[in-house]
């Protein structure tokens, strides 16, 4: 064993001291720049209280720190025992493609148990954020806990996030998205043979929450298509997914409300920006939201919750303008062709595929789940669609049910 971990050591050691704009040391295509020991459990038994949960959208703060406390004790509740309490986070550099397939420089992290034997890579897709701080490069994320099981686990920070921050995210293009999360798992497979943690098998396992759903299924779509051999898929697992855009978009504007206000201009500008459509955000956005989503959204100081509470409001008709609304309409109708585009039931799964949705979520609408499972009809899909409560707390028992599912 110490002969296995000295390679990793002595790289690490070196590697920790470098920033992103410093010279670093050079493993194959994953490049470090950070390193850190990580328990899940402290030695008081509590968790870890560095782990990241997916934030509470919602404008009521009460009902947010409830929220967040009922999480952490469902986490302390459920996960039970581990096999490897300390965990390596090792944050880095690769390159993989910009949104027009140019070569672009990305960040992300990889998560390992500390010791012994690696099984699988588990690529997680995560799920929506708003301020640089939540990116997995920065953070200790929650998904990660799965790496105390003998896992490699890639979290991979997208366009618009950690080391390009300064860039427009292109949120819900599922084709940049995917293949960020898929440039960086060729990136850490060499780099795990460097320093002698290699997976003992090539199988892959999927994994992602939200967003992070439906760029999951993105993911695999892209690894069945161009990577059978090299990624061959043993299991996927997505959580509360928007599969289905324009389904979710027609039923907002039916209901007439957001469960999550930042996700407007989010889509509306992320959508245009990965399919470079150009589109006007006058012809979408009410004043109030149209003079400052800029610094809300692309500054990426604010959080999901802080930018929800900027906007103040979930009446679509106090965020998005009538044209904005109608989608027979000019630009609009250019966005919703965008958005079928956009959604990711367009492809039959190979693999085994666990689908997890809270009947309850009013943040992504349970839409999203019963057009799953009518277009997936006939394949290997196991269904958990339960009355989970609100989406951030059914992410947590989604990431608990993905822990406990995996040997």
């Amino acid at each position: 064993m110490k002969r296995m971990l000295f390679p990793l050591l002595l790289g690490l050691a070196v590697c920790a001291c470098h920033h992103p704009e410093v010279e670093y040391l050079d493993f194959d295509t994953f490049q470090v720049y950070s390193v850190k020991s990580s328990d899940v459990f402290m030695e008081n038994g509590d968790l870890n209280p560095d782990i990241a949960f997916m934030e509470d959208g919602g404008l009521d703060e009460d009902q947010t720190k409830v929220a967040s406390t009922q999480a952490v004790t469902l986490v302390r509740d459920l996960l039970g025992s581990i096999n490897s309490n300390s965990l390596l986070q090792i944050a880095g550099i690769y390159t993989g493609h910009d949104i027009d397939n140019s070569p672009l420089r990305l960040s992300g992290k990889l998560v390992l148990p500390a010791s012994g034997p690696i099984k699988n890579l588990v690529l997680v897709s995560h799920y929506t954020i708003g301020a640089n701080s939540e990116s997995p490069s920065e953070t200790f994320p929650l998904e990660a806990i799965v790496a105390s099981k003998g896992y490699a686990v890639v979290i991979a920070d997208y366009i618009g996030f950690g080391i390009t921050a300064d860039r427009i995210h292109p949120y819900m293009h599922t084709e940049s998205t995917a293949r960020s999360v898929v440039d960086m798992a060729l990136a850490v497979k060499p780099y795990l043979k460097h320093i002698g943690r290699q997976p003992e098998s090539e199988e892959v396992i999927l994994m992602g929450y939200s967003q992070g759903g439906s760029t999951t299924m993105a993911v695999m779509d892209m690894l069945q298509d161009e990577y059978p051999s090299v990624f061959p898929i043993k299991q996927v697992y997505a959580g509360g997914g928007p599969y289905d855009l324009a389904a979710t978009f027609d039923y907002s504007m039916e209901t007439g409300v957001t469960g999550i206000p930042c996700a407007i201009p989010m889509i509306v500008q992320g959508v245009s920006e990965g399919e470079r459509l150009g589109l006007d955000m006058s012809l979408f956005f009410k004043p109030h939201l149209l003079e400052n989503y800029k610094e809300w959204i692309n500054s990426k100081k604010y959080t999901v919750k802080q930018i929800n509470q900027h906007i103040g409001s979930k009446d679509l008709r106090e965020i998005m303008t009538e044209a904005g609304r109608d989608r027979s309409q000019g630009e609009t109708a250019i966005l919703y062709k965008a958005l079928l585009k956009n959604s990711t039931l367009n492809f039959i799964p190979y693999a085994p595929v666990f689908l997890f949705h809270s009947r309850t979520d009013q943040t992504v609408p349970f839409i999203n789940a019963l057009s799953a499972e009518a277009y997936f009809k006939g394949n290997d899909i196991r269904y958990d669609f339960g009355d989970y409560g609100a989406h951030a707390m059914a992410a947590v028992r989604f990431v608990l049910t993905v822990y406990k599912d995996l040997k």
